[in-house]
């Protein structure tokens, strides 16, 4: 059975001399950052992978096949694109199948990067337990991906708009390795500290890539979630953004599903005149850092 991916030559070239590659998301172009921030972070993202020894693949649905790896004219395309699906497990072969232009969400991504060989993948924030959730169970797929998909994520934690606690239980209930780097806190996106014990901790990227081996050799399914927090000259401190989701939560309270993230990130942006934004670029750009030198050690 073909199936319907379709690389990149810096990519493919990669695949076939087993050089590091990092898979990138690209819900972050279409639907996390405005025009023309979204393109001038995906490239400078790519940069960092580039600039630290690996080879980045940004993953999107186009065409009717999952584009692994995109050069500058497709990213700009999708940058600029209208009407953009945000794929997850649930609607990612729909979106192929009927021909769509879709941007992956960790989960898709994850699914996508394992389908393509690539073992790293670099990110924002996975998605998690929405406040609420005792009621709406609003739960993201991206958790359930994690202990099914044999992917190392690294994020800056969870996105600080969802229930971190609860996020935590769900992960620790799926059997999903939640490792801070070189830190005893869980991040919290934007903040370095949730005041949350993060339940593992590595300080080194060989060691998250052996710990990747070994889950192999035991036959353990699923992947890994490195937790690494945003660099500190760039964070929002936890005091001072906590109130701002909090306004920014009841503002979003009549938005459901999908609409909930995208709609929560921009109000923040709003209320934190662009700095939230700012921290968004710095702690992605951080993670494709340590993706890249993970990704390394595992080459």
């Amino acid at each position: 059975m073909t199936l319907p991916l379709v690389f990149a030559p810096e990519v493919a070239t990669a695949r076939r001399a087993g050089a590091p590659l990092v898979a990138l998301e690209s819900t972050i172009i279409t639907h996390g950052m405005p025009w023309p921030r979204n393109l001038e972070t995906a490239r400078a993202v790519e940069d960092e992978v580039r600039a630290a020894g690996a080879v980045p693949a940004t993953i999107a649905v186009m065409g009717g096949a999952i584009r692994v790896g995109l050069d500058d004219a497709a990213l700009g395309d999708l940058a600029r694109a209208r009407d953009v699906a945000k794929l997850s497990r649930a609607d990612l072969a729909v979106a192929l199948a009927a021909g769509r232009t879709g941007s992956t969400t960790v989960a898709a991504t994850m699914i996508c990067a394992h389908l393509a060989g690539i073992e790293v993948f670099a990110t924002g924030g996975i998605g998690g337990v929405h406040r609420g959730a005792e009621t709406s169970f609003d739960i993201s797929a991206d958790l359930r991906e994690l202990a099914h998909t044999p992917v190392t994520v690294v994020a800056a934690g969870a996105k600080a708009i969802l229930d971190l606690p609860k996020t935590l239980e769900v992960l620790e209930t799926l059997g999903v390795p939640v490792i801070g780097y070189r830190s005893d806190d869980f991040p919290a996106f934007w903040s370095r500290a949730s005041g949350l014990p993060v339940p593992l901790r590595m300080d080194s990227a060989d060691q998250v890539a052996a710990a990747h081996r070994m889950r192999a050799r035991l036959g353990l399914g699923g992947g890994q979630l490195v937790a690494n927090p945003i660099p500190e000259a760039d964070e929002i401190p936890r005091a001072e953004i906590a109130p701002v989701v909090e306004r920014a939560l009841a503002d979003t309270a009549h938005l459901s599903a999908k609409a909930v993230t995208p709609a929560l990130l921009a109000r923040i942006f709003e209320l934190t005149e662009g700095r939230s934004l700012s921290a968004n670029i710095a702690l992605v750009r951080n993670n494709a850092r340590l993706a890249s030198a993970i990704a390394r050690a595992l080459a």
